[in-house]
């Protein structure tokens, strides 16, 4: 039996950032804008159109962008606006997509293979672009395709706001002329190297076989060489498959010592954010649980700012728990939950202190991984032996 057509789209929201902060403040468009932290140690979150013109680009240290674009309007960042956008695009999409995957707080892939027999997918896809733009005012750009790699590409090319349609079939001749970096995965060092080998365009790359290029670039020569034919069998993972990630635990006898239940709160949810960083994921929502001995269970959630760090999720936490414990109960068990797990996005880190901050989780999940996830705790969160 001959397999549907595949049809994938990627969406994609141009300069994310920059978008809400010019919604926030109108008087901001089609200025050079940065979105990221402090002049001198922060690094560029995002940037405007107009500042990339000067060479600005994300991930890159504040100092820099400004020597190459000084008359850029620096502003810190509303990551809890960026929030509350991206799960009304997302809102939007489910309620529209048969199948999608949320890739990353601004980035999405919708498979559309067999609604080719009920609607036409490129235009389904123009209509759900609009609608998102009609309803949040922000531009979005989308590629669709017959697979997730070429409709990233296209996106890339359709930007800023606009759509491209590479037809089944024509991937190859779409791919020839650009250049080769514009493959995902090519970064600076194997540019270079594709370089030395004379290869510039991601046609050059075709002109080779697999086998000679697995020779000179081991395994990636040979998956290269699929790209650049427009070859890639990724699937769609549906957003309700990212997991929560969660813990609980049930107390030897039941206790109401309010210390020890906060130093119980805060190791575990310690213990679900080393999860979530090892899992390279961001978490938009945190439950905690409480049951108590005659096994009736409560438990509260919120929603919170895309993050994946400790002191972020411990405060949630910490007001979930005084919102939800009845003051003088004794407690049989306690839970935590991370929830509304997305693909760790770079930019959700690049806030001012962000870098510091990363690093220092870095460090201390470094040392957990080598010596054990309790070899490291908060001060609240280590016990003290009873006395002889």
């Amino acid at each position: 039996m001959k397999k549907p057509q595949r049809y994938i789209a990627h969406f994609d929201l141009d300069s994310f950032f920059v978008s809400v902060e010019v919604l926030n403040n109108p008087e901001l468009k089609d200025k050079p804008v940065i979105v990221g932290g402090s002049r001198e140690r922060g690094v560029v979150a995002a940037c405007s159109y107009a500042a990339r013109k000067f060479g600005v680009h994300s991930a890159m240290p504040m100092k820099k962008a400004l020597q190459l674009c000084p008359q850029a309007i620096l502003v810190r960042g509303s990551r809890g606006d960026y929030s509350r956008y991206s799960r009304w695009v997302t809102e939007i999409i489910a309620a529209k997509a048969p199948l999608f995957e949320k890739a990353s707080i601004d980035e999405f892939y919708i498979d559309l293979t067999g609604m080719d027999k009920y609607f036409d997918p490129y235009q389904w896809t123009i209509d759900l672009r609009q609608e998102i733009i009609a309803k949040t005012k922000l531009p979005i750009s989308f590629g669709l395709s017959a697979n997730k790699l070429v409709s990233k590409i296209a996106t890339d090319e359709a930007k800023p706001n606009g759509y491209l349609f590479v037809q089944p079939g024509k991937e190859r001749e779409f791919l020839a002329p650009l250049p080769v970096n514009k493959i995902p995965g090519v970064g600076e060092s194997t540019h270079i190297a594709l370089k030395e080998l004379g290869i510039k365009l991601i046609g050059d790359i075709t002109k080779h076989t697999a086998d000679e290029l697995e020779k000179k670039l081991g395994k990636w020569g040979r998956d290269l060489w699929q790209k650049a034919h427009g070859i890639h069998f990724g699937e769609v993972h549906a957003y309700h498959e990212a997991k929560s990630i969660s813990t609980e635990n049930t107390f030897e006898s039941n206790t109401n010592n309010t210390d020890f239940l906060l130093s119980e709160l805060v190791r575990m949810t310690e213990r679900v954010g080393y999860e979530l960083r090892q899992d390279e994921k961001l978490t938009g929502c945190i439950a905690v649980k409480i049951r108590y001995p005659d096994f009736e269970t409560t438990s509260r959630q919120t929603t919170i700012n895309y993050t994946l760090r400790d002191d972020e999720l411990i405060l949630a936490a910490k007001d979930l728990f005084h919102k939800l414990y009845r003051k003088g109960q004794p407690v049989r068990l306690l839970g935590v939950r991370l929830s509304e797990l997305t693909n760790h996005a770079v930019q959700a880190s690049l806030f001012d202190d962000g870098e510091k901050k990363n690093n220092l989780y870095k460090a201390i999940d470094d040392v957990k991984n080598k010596f054990g996830k309790t070899f490291i705790q908060k001060g609240r969160t280590v016990r003290k032996e009873k006395e002889d």
